[in-house]
């Protein structure tokens, strides 16, 4: 399956989770959560410290999220990815996606080739780099054409 189609079937989820939220809510991760929570997604922020974001019910991990998710948003440190891949498996949630910025390279992604692996040894959906909101909202959609025109959307 191609990025986009991998990346069309994760958005037709509707329970997603998203690691990577902050408290302060300028992290990447909340600009992820408000946009699929705008767009009608049940989004779920997954932080270790926080109760809520946003007046939404916070989780320390995939486990303890009452009802599960379909799919999980990692906007982490790569070391932190391999430990949420790890999460979702034993948590039994199919898919997963990896943000990375395919501007800025790879100081600025979540993707770590040993969870890319791991998670796809014990059958999640991996998707390995891109962002969300590429799909989401008209100037990230701008950017995903842009990407695509000039060979650096992910494959």
């Amino acid at each position: 399956m191609s990025f986009q189609e991998s990346a069309r079937e994760f958005l037709s989820q509707q329970r997603i989770a998203v690691v990577g939220v902050s408290r302060s809510g300028s992290a990447t991760g909340n600009a992820i959560f408000k946009a699929l929570r705008d767009q009608g997604h049940t989004v779920i922020p997954m932080h270790p410290d926080a109760t809520t974001i946003e007046d939404v019910p916070c989780y320390p991990n995939l486990q303890a999220i009452p009802d599960g998710v379909d799919g999980v948003v990692i906007v982490t440190r790569p070391d932190v990815t391999e430990k949420i891949v790890q999460d979702a498996v034993a948590a039994g949630v199919p898919r997963v996606w990896m943000h990375g910025n395919a501007l800025f390279g790879i100081q600025n992604s979540s993707v770590s080739q040993r969870a890319v692996a791991y998670g796809r040894e014990h059958g999640l959906d991996v998707i390995d780099g891109g962002c969300p909101l590429m799909f989401v909202d008209f100037g990230h959609k701008c950017m995903r054409w842009i990407l695509g025109a000039t060979g650096k959307l992910p494959q």
